[in-house]
């Protein structure tokens, strides 16, 4: 069982994301919150396991909320919410902390896939915020890059918000190949997690 905190300041958007994510039976939200200050408030007497956030709260944002948290609770998991496709945005919210970052126009079974996946550790990117960032960023040459052509592979579909299982399906290659791949991009780009080697490669124009 993963427990949920929902940050959204529209009475009828919350409403409807809890009953979208508590229809997985291993979900449960325990708590909500209107702003950021009050997830600030009410988050430490609860300490779910995954935070799903909006970006445009009032007054304090969702990304500034997720930079505070996380400095308090560094393992906490952040899932942010947007109705934008900006790209500045999006490198915000995931240089912040956010695991996971989601249209809010997206349907439910996606929501539930971000959540479930960054309760489980992993990462991800909505496939059309991903689109949005890859095609406004130019990749380098390979001759430049510090991974290998399969390591930058592997990257991309991570950007994508692909688990290791589904990339491994991609490339048609076996699931510890991947996971030997992932740690090497992690080691190579000097980064702890898949979201951090993702925000590292499109903010440096590696993928």
């Amino acid at each position: 069982m993963h427990t949920i905190f929902l940050v959204e300041d529209h009475a009828f958007t919350r409403d409807g994301l809890r009953v979208a994510l508590q229809r997985d039976p291993m979900l449960r939200v325990i708590g909500e919150a209107r702003s950021g200050e009050e997830a600030l408030e009410r988050y430490p007497a609860l300490q779910a396991d995954v935070v799903v956030m909006d970006i445009g709260l009032p007054g304090m944002d969702g990304i500034e909320a997720t930079k505070r948290l996380k400095t308090q609770f560094p393992n906490l998991k952040v899932v942010m919410l947007t109705v934008h496709q900006l790209e500045q945005e999006v490198l915000a919210a995931l240089a912040s902390g956010a695991n996971a970052y989601c249209l809010k126009t997206t349907d439910p079974s996606s929501l539930l896939v971000a959540v479930q996946a960054v309760a489980l550790g992993g990462a991800y990117l909505d496939p059309q915020i991903a689109h949005v960032v890859l095609n406004r960023i130019s990749p380098i040459t390979e001759d430049h890059s510090p991974l290998s052509p399969r390591e930058l592979e592997v990257l991309r579909l991570i950007a994508e918000g692909l688990g290791n299982k589904d990339i491994a399906l991609r490339l048609d290659v076996s699931l510890s190949t991947v996971k030997a791949h992932v740690q090497e991009i992690l080691e190579r780009l000097s980064v702890s997690d898949r979201t951090q080697a993702a925000v590292k490669a499109l903010r440096n124009g590696i993928i």
